[in-house]
């Protein structure tokens, strides 16, 4: 089905009856990367998979693009619209951060959360990282005194932006840029949902080290590692959708 939300066209897919869980996925990704959790899961409850905004089917953030508020408001309408809080979550990597929000300033949405590679956590840097970026940043100042200031930042995105970066249209830079600005540990301690963490033991985009903060300071948390990276609930899938069925149906 495709609902209007917030003025964004949005697919959302849903199956099966009962308990409802809702599945959240990382960036760059849609619910195609979900399927094999949605059927497994769609068994045992009713599963709702999105595509969220400038992802899959779905259609783009205004413009200036979507903060990480904006996407947790536009979740959060999208439960409200479709009748199915409080549920259950599971959410990978950039939908970590949005169940993240939802878990610390919308608890009553929430009744249990399973993040897997979840993003939201300041990563550790390199002295090198931190060079090239003071670097941009004072060529992007510079850039001002220019005739073609706009064309000279162009060519500084090209020249230090990845590819993947690159690649984004201008909606989605704008959004990838406000959403990778937000260090969530400060929502950590707020996080009253059951918590279990699922991660990658070879995660490199967002390493194993992160899941043990998030263990430690969400209250009652608790950590299962899986062989594989970031991909593990899809590299690891019949295990996977076990470890959710036990912790989401368990009691």
């Amino acid at each position: 089905m495709n609902l209007e939300i917030r003025g964004v066209n949005c697919r959302v897919e849903q199956a099966g009856e009962g308990e409802n869980l809702l599945l959240l996925h990382g960036w760059g990704c849609d619910v195609s990367l979900m399927k094999p959790i949605f059927g497994a899961l769609s068994k045992r409850c009713r599963v709702t998979a999105l595509d969220f905004p400038g992802h899959g089917q779905s259609g783009l953030p205004p413009e200036s693009g979507y903060s990480l508020s904006d996407y947790t408001a536009f979740t959060l309408e999208l439960i409200r619209r479709l009748g199915i809080a409080p549920c259950g979550i599971i959410a990978h990597s950039f939908g970590g951060r949005v169940a993240l929000k939802i878990a610390a300033e919308s608890p009553q949405t929430l009744k249990k959360l399973l993040i897997t590679g979840g993003a939201g956590l300041k990563a550790k840097r390199s002295p090198k990282f931190y060079a090239k970026r003071a670097v941009y940043r004072c060529l992007r100042a510079l850039s001002r005194v220019f005739p073609d200031g706009e064309g000279f930042r162009n060519a500084l995105r090209r020249r230090f932006g990845s590819a993947d970066y690159n690649a984004l249209r201008p909606e989605m830079r704008a959004t990838f840029n406000k959403v990778i600005a937000e260090d969530l540990r400060p929502l950590l301690p707020r996080v009253q949902a059951e918590t279990l963490l699922v991660w990658g033991e070879n995660d490199a985009e967002t390493p194993l080290y992160m899941a043990k903060i998030m263990e430690e300071e969400i209250s009652g948390a608790a950590l299962v590692v899986l062989e594989g990276g970031h991909f593990a609930y899809l590299e690891q899938a019949p295990r996977f959708a076990r470890i959710a069925e036990a912790f989401f149906f368990s009691d």
